[in-house]
């Protein structure tokens, strides 16, 4: 919608992203909920493979920097199509698309049963199971030159099958995932080629992505997308293509919690670097001018707002992970200092205002 607006106005290829909540009406459990947060990324205006390569680039980047051991799940839907025209289908691909891709859902039986209701016969049903059977190719182990590019093999393989050779939309698919896999080398995710990867949304193209957690017992889906080549169409501006991904910020938040990948400062460190606490209003309203002038300074500052007992406000920065507490006496006030206590080790120390910030810096 918002390419179709502002036509005139944008250079293409156009890139994007977006981090914003989204909803969904499923039932909620862990990993997916009504509303949750996703970062899209997206190219428009462009039919090159190289957004593709740029996607798995920041896929890469984006999963190596959370350290989260990832594996890539690549198709393209043209690959289906063929299939479909293969089986004798060629206007139910997105029939077949969306069965497919509950394959790990509900299993073989349960997409079978789901194609026979949408009218698929038994045949069309074998033929299919074959079809994505005869595409996992088993590959020499003795072959470093296989074993190292076992996709490509598959590729090639299935390119010279017979019964492929005069669907001219599969070929498109396999000559597209020949060049994604030639051309991504030495990454931190695991790029796999899977058949059987549809992706739900029926205005997918080309392209296909699903990205999974390769560790843990937590293993849903945190990543998804692919090229859709007349999106714009449907609200009006045709021949624009453009491809996306989608990562899901709930998930990979989930499978990082599992995982124990967040460092320690993360979960340690308060945003609040000094509590000043005071057991009168002499102190209260001294500790407000110096939070003040620290706050000015850029270094975050509270004052406990209540004449407590000293173990009630301590307890508060202990529950808050406060790294010093600021203590306010007569003599304080009257030599222009403070003494901070260092929680994590109970040392105290008197400073001037200057030694304060240098150590709070």
């Amino acid at each position: 919608r918002y390419v179709v607006m502002n036509h005139a106005k944008l250079t293409y290829p156009f890139k994007r992203y977006q981090i914003q909540p989204v909803w969904r009406a499923d039932k909620p459990q862990k990993g997916r909920y009504r509303e949750f947060y996703q970062c899209d990324a997206d190219v428009i205006g462009s039919n090159s493979l190289v957004n593709e390569l740029e996607l798995i680039a920041m896929m890469d980047k984006s999963f190596a920097e959370l350290n989260i051991p990832v594996v890539v799940k690549i198709n393209n839907r043209k690959i289906l199509a063929g299939i479909a025209e293969v089986i004798e289908a060629p206007d139910r691909m997105i029939d077949i698309a969306i069965a497919i891709d509950k394959l790990d859902k509900i299993g073989k039986d349960g997409v079978i049963k789901e194609l026979v209701e949408k009218g698929f016969t038994n045949t069309q049903t074998e033929k299919l199971f074959d079809i994505l059977i005869d595409s996992e190719i088993e590959v020499s182990e003795n072959n470093s030159f296989i074993k190292n590019h076992s996709s490509i093999v598959r590729l090639i393989t299935l390119q010279n099958v017979s019964v492929y050779k005069d669907s001219e939309i599969f070929q498109k698919g396999i000559e597209e995932l020949l060049f994604l896999f030639r051309h991504t080398n030495n990454t931190h995710i695991k790029l796999e080629l899977d058949f059987s990867l549809a992706r739900g949304l029926n205005y997918y193209t080309g392209t296909i992505f699903e990205a999974k957690a390769n560790a843990g017992t937590f293993t849903p889906s945190i990543l998804g997308g692919g090229r859709y080549d007349d999106l714009t169409g449907i609200f009006g501006l045709k021949g624009l293509s453009g491809v996306g991904i989608s990562f899901g910020i709930d998930r990979i938040y989930d499978v990082m919690e599992e995982l124990n990948l967040f460092p320690e400062t993360v979960n340690k460190v308060s945003t609040t670097a000094l509590l000043l606490i005071n057991y009168n209003e002499a102190e209260q309203l001294y500790n407000i001018q110096l939070a003040a002038k620290l706050r000015a300074l850029g270094i975050n500052t509270e004052v406990y707002p209540d004449f407590a007992k000293p173990a009630k406000q301590f307890e508060y920065a202990e529950k808050k992970q406060i790294p010093f507490v600021g203590l306010v006496s007569t003599h304080e006030i009257a030599n222009n200092t403070i003494t901070i206590k260092t929680m994590t080790t109970g040392e105290k120390q008197e400073l001037s205002f200057e030694a304060l910030v240098k150590l709070l810096k």
